[in-house]
């Protein structure tokens, strides 16, 4: 099945490519060039653009749910449900949240994606990002403190041996005693770790990047406050090189000024859009349940009873937007944050995250607004706007 896309501006990592159209071969693409050195009669299905924009799809690296499903539920429909609201969204991959919980149901969440078969019309469910159990119960968050633990080892060496290759990332307190053994296994092993839920100091984040920590979990969320004295977590995230950041920008997590910092320190290229969304995501205000805890939805922040955020009512789509209409981020940048950074910072770029000769074939076509009107999942049209 070979396609062409014609009519669109082409957003690359670096450039939105004018007069351009991008070559399918089946899954793959094939090639990018102007689009008058396409012959449409060699194409079995020729997509018209009507002048908007070609982006890879985004890629979710951390959510919970959506739609009134959660990850935890551990069922064929919840994944089903959650695949679906990603897709239309312009997720076109993405990792399933594992939350503290106790082990069992953890497994039971780990073995549902491990068994899952992905389906045509849905987003794609890469891999498994396990935020937790060993965590800093001073920085919880919505984390369930009943079943935040110490780090173990051998725990985490059956966790991948059930996960098997589904499992990309982790998420971890650094600072705990045990931790640095955990984050030599994972690295050794090729699975991103990531600090999150954490007090570590600055000297003890340098020393957890140095075993191995690339990712810091939702930046400036559920981490030591910076100080100009004790620049902790945020400090060592934001000044090494080799650490990319998450970034719920719903506006709710963070200060646009928060936001425009860690662009300026780190880049585009080390800035990670995530949504952190809880099952609260794409339905109205209410109660809903994170973890097991009571979670009231109210404007859109969903919070604990407490007063914690629990998550957020985030999609990519949105953060997307957000970037370019809040903070002016040119649209190739914005899209680099929810495409190709996600795919780099849990290795699966070599096939996805950007357009891209011999990558995969997953790309939505949008407006000025980020109004999504086609999604192509592994070169076959997945969803288009009626």
């Amino acid at each position: 099945m070979k396609t062409l896309i014609k009519n669109v501006n082409v957003v690359t990592p670096y450039e939105i490519l004018y007069g351009f159209a991008v070559a399918l071969d089946n899954s793959k693409i094939v090639n990018i060039d102007k689009e008058d050195q396409f012959n449409e009669e060699n194409f079995n299905k020729v997509i018209e653009g009507k002048g908007n924009f070609l982006s890879p799809g985004f890629i979710d690296i951390h959510n919970h749910g959506n739609s009134g499903y959660d990850i935890m539920d551990s069922t064929e429909e919840a994944l089903d449900a959650i695949s679906d609201f990603h897709l239309k969204n312009g997720v076109t991959s993405y990792l399933g949240t594992v939350i503290t919980s106790s082990y069992e149901d953890m497994i039971e969440a780990m073995k549902n994606i491990v068994n899952y078969k992905n389906k045509e019309d849905k987003a794609q469910i890469i891999g498994i990002h396990l935020e937790g159990p060993f965590f800093n119960i001073d920085k919880k968050g919505a984390q369930p403190a009943k079943h935040i633990k110490s780090p173990n080892l051998e725990e985490i060496e059956n966790i991948l041996k059930v996960a098997k290759d589904k499992l990309k990332m982790v998420s971890l307190a650094p600072e705990l005693e045990g931790a640095l053994d955990i984050i030599n296994f994972l690295k050794n092993n090729d699975v991103t770790v990531a600090m999150a839920h954490t007090n570590a100091t600055y000297e003890d984040s340098k020393k957890g990047i140095a075993h191995g920590i690339t990712v810091a979990t939702h930046l400036y969320n559920g981490m030591r406050s910076f100080s100009h004295r004790e620049p902790g977590v945020i400090g060592a995230s934001l000044t090494d090189d080799r650490v990319y950041c998450e970034i719920i920008y719903d506006r709710i997590h963070l200060h646009d000024a928060a936001v425009e910092i860690a662009i300026k320190m780190k880049g585009q290229d080390k800035i990670v859009l995530v949504s952190d969304a809880m099952r609260a995501t794409g339905l109205a205000d209410g109660n809903y349940e994170l973890g097991g805890q009571k979670v009231i939805v109210k404007k859109g922040a969903a919070r604990l009873e407490s007063g914690n955020l629990a998550g957020s009512t985030l999609n990519l789509r949105k953060a997307v937007y957000n970037m370019v209409s809040k903070l002016n981020i040119p649209i190739h940048e914005a899209v680099r944050m929810a495409s190709l950074s996600p795919a780099k910072a849990i290795k699966v770029d070599n096939y996805k995250g950007s357009i891209e000769i011999g990558k995969d074939g997953d790309l939505i076509i949008f407006d000025k607004d980020i109004n999504i009107n086609t999604i192509l999942v592994g070169g076959n049209v997945a969803w288009e706007r009626n």
